[in-house]
């Protein structure tokens, strides 16, 4: 996979241009991690660098870089303070990913984004219905304002009519960042005794996995949507019991209802992504949950 997907976008016989929006991200860091070890020719920018809000900006760039491939991964992903702010969540999830999808469709560049789980309504009663999680054709119908935003901007993506790759994840969690893995792992510093929700269901998403296998759909020259996630199923509550056990914190886990713990968004109770259509793709690797986050934690130390 090495050279292959890096020269197949490329014109007149050079390496395919790549873009990378939003790389102070957890995912956008691991995208650049890749592609500066596969020897890319590669250009990254923040959100401080660049605003995607900013057609002005967007052109300016595009114009300049003329890239093959462009991945964004920029995003507004604090889901509870978007139900306090939907406007700016909709402006850079949805608004400025549709201009930046129909800028791609006209330059004929073709783009990689990212959604998510929570495009999905999560209802309890789906897990009986789809026990392999959500297919990609189940229609969205988020419960929160930052899923909305999210799904309007896959609408935009699609509505563009371009060369386009959607990939939804869920709970990602990456070496760098924010996210649930690391935030456990600090306060299992702080205390040894946590309390964590048992009553929502999903599965963790790695972002070395991530990219890799966008890598593996960009290189096969697939097109659409893709669920990607690690296999298998797991609650907030076991997933922390498993990185305590892996890492030998001696903290004592209990799990509450979500009920207990009150957010201001409201949350999936069943989150799961079926990923049957990414795993037909040749040349994708996609590990159980458990597996991938023994590899994470290694990564760690």
């Amino acid at each position: 996979m090495k050279n292959k997907a890096i020269a197949q976008f490329g014109s007149f016989g050079r390496p395919a241009g790549w873009l990378v929006l939003g790389t102070a991200g957890q995912l956008g860091r691991e995208w650049c991690r890749q592609l500066e070890e596969l020897g890319a020719d590669f250009r990254g920018f923040t959100r401080h660098e660049l605003d995607i809000t900013s057609s002005v900006q967007l052109q300016k760039v595009m114009d300049e870089l003329r890239p093959d491939i462009v991945v964004n991964c920029a995003a507004y992903t604090n889901v509870d303070q978007a139900e306090l702010e939907a406007a700016t969540a909709e402006n850079i999830n949805a608004n400025a990913v549709r201009e930046l999808a129909v800028l791609c469709a006209d330059k004929k560049m073709r783009l990689i984004h990212y959604s998510t789980d929570y495009v999905f309504p999560g209802l309890l009663s789906h897990r009986t219905r789809f026990p392999d999680g959500y297919p990609e054709s189940f229609p969205p119908d988020p419960v929160n304002e930052y899923g909305r935003s999210k799904w309007l901007g896959e609408l935009g993506v699609q509505e563009a009519g371009g060369s386009h790759l959607i990939v939804r994840v869920s709970w990602l969690c990456g070496r760098q960042g924010n996210n649930f893995i690391r935030t456990m792992l600090r306060l299992a510093d702080q205390m040894d005794h946590l309390r964590v929700v048992d009553d929502q269901f999903g599965c963790p998403t790695f972002t070395d996995s991530v990219v890799a296998n966008s890598l593996v759909l960009i290189e096969e020259g697939v097109e659409g949507t893709f669920h990607l996630s690690s296999r298998g199923e797991t609650s907030w509550f076991e997933f922390a019991r498993t990185i305590f056990k892996l890492t030998g914190r001696p903290v004592t886990v209990d799990p509450i209802p979500t009920s207990e713990f009150q957010t201001r968004a409201r949350r999936p109770a069943w989150s799961r992504l079926d990923i049957k259509r990414l795993s037909n793709v040749p040349g994708t690797r996609i590990l159980p949950w458990r597996q991938n986050l023994e590899e994470f934690l290694k990564s760690l130390t």
